[in-house]
């Protein structure tokens, strides 16, 4: 049964990280072995490395989302450090999470932690990948050994970030793209052993059922350890629109991309909303981005999606919402405070009329690594030389802790 949201729960404002991209060295890693493939054959432009050293800064970092007024931060657990191999856990990893939450209270902000950010650990891989109904075990084996280690710190929870990914990646992917990853599958079976990499976007089609079986399994391992906290997943929903002649194609990828998982969030306690653009459709499918500015990942600048995305999550699930990500990848900060500006002004619109939005974690606390595009595109509200790992924060993330000092109960 869902938990609920007590009535003078603190909007939460924040910002968000996942551990790959920020930790650094996270080399027990299915994607690690993926961007490391000689001659680039993983498809990323460069590796993650240090990153960002959070992993050893973490309590500098906390500071700064602290210190600018924000009250909450999503961060989450990397399972190959936790378990590097099956059935192995390691206590200093959980210590280390566990610290985490703790440093987190104690600067006033709420941990919100999710427990599968994208990577896995290479054993999975090495298994079979999600393409194994195993792998919904194991990942709740891991689920319960986080949360009884770190519950009573831990009042939120998202299970898997993003999982519509699974579907999400086949429906938009052209041929050539569906060529390079059998390659890459060839290439990692050479470094890995015959295996399925267990990226969302490598499967044999089995994959998505395994992964909604490992969000119910996992919402129950944390409802045994603590049954008030909250669980949600998060699901990357872009807004999508048709021009005219586009509407079947449109409605088609929205059934199978973000219907389908919207559908399963019935004994959630929320839904996690992931919006950065708008998609576009016409009568042959996915167009480009208008002309004009882009971000540094190419994405139409359109804040706006937020708003359209929270009004359907939340009339589709009928769930609270917590927009667990939002930004805009860009070297002009002046931008990034307009970009968040707009897009809270939607979100305060959707309040208004009686959407129940719980949190904006703005996407990402920190520049980071940025998965195929890597480092290039920055997110953050903290800017981080890569050399000295030095943290300058910039005005974004003043103006962002300004207002969210000036509106406790959320946008308005």
């Amino acid at each position: 049964m869902s938990a609920v949201f007590p009535s003078k729960t603190p909007f939460l404002w924040g910002a968000a990280t996942a551990a790959h991209q920020v930790e650094g060295g996270n080399n027990g890693s299915d994607i690690w072995q993926m961007e490391n493939l000689a001659g680039g054959a993983g498809g990323f432009r460069e590796p993650s490395g240090d990153a960002m050293d959070h992993y050893h800064r973490y309590p500098q970092d906390i500071g700064l989302l602290a210190g600018a007024g924000l009250n909450a931060y999503r961060f989450s657990v990397e399972w190959a450090r936790i378990e590097p191999e099956p059935g192995m856990f390691s206590g200093a990893a959980l210590d280390h999470y566990a610290r985490m939450a703790d440093a987190c209270l104690a600067a006033g902000l709420a941990p919100v932690v999710t427990l599968h950010h994208f990577t896995s650990p290479l054993w999975l891989a090495q298994e079979g990948g999600w393409d194994e109904t195993q792998a919904a075990e194991s990942f709740a084996n891991f689920a319960g050994r986080v949360a009884r280690h770190m519950g009573d710190r831990v009042a939120t929870w998202c299970t898997i970030n993003e999982i519509n990914l699974c579907n999400l990646g086949f429906e938009l992917v052209p041929a050539r793209r569906a060529r390079r990853l059998e390659k890459l599958r060839d290439a990692l079976t050479a470094r890995i052993g015959p295996s399925a990499f267990s990226s969302f976007l490598i499967h044999d089609g089995r994959a998505p059922a395994v992964l909604k079986r490992a969000h119910a399994m996992a919402l129950a391992e944390i409802k045994t350890v603590r049954s008030d906290a909250l669980v949600g997943l998060t699901l990357a929903l872009p807004d999508l629109q048709a021009v005219p002649g586009g509407e079947d194609q449109m409605l088609r990828t929205r059934a199978v991309t973000q219907d389908e998982f919207l559908d399963i969030t019935g004994d959630d306690d929320f839904v996690g909303v992931q919006t950065y653009t708008r998609e576009l459709f016409g009568e042959s499918g996915r167009l480009p981005p208008p002309e004009g500015d882009l971000t540094l990942t190419g994405w139409e600048i359109y804040p706006q999606a937020l708003e359209a995305s929270v009004r359907y999550a939340a009339a589709r699930a009928a769930k609270p919402i917590i927009v667990t990500e939002n930004g805009i990848a860009t070297s002009d900060d002046a931008q990034r405070i307009a970009y968040t500006e707009a897009a809270l002004s939607g979100l305060a619109r959707a309040r208004a009329d009686g959407i129940d939005v719980r949190g904006y974690l703005h996407w990402s606390a920190l520049d980071n690594f940025e998965w195929m595009h890597g480092y290039g595109p920055t997110f953050g509200l903290i800017g981080v030389d890569r050399e000295t790992f030095k943290r300058t924060p910039k005005p974004s993330l003043a103006w962002l802790g300004a207002r969210a000092k000036a509106h406790p109960h959320g946008p308005d």
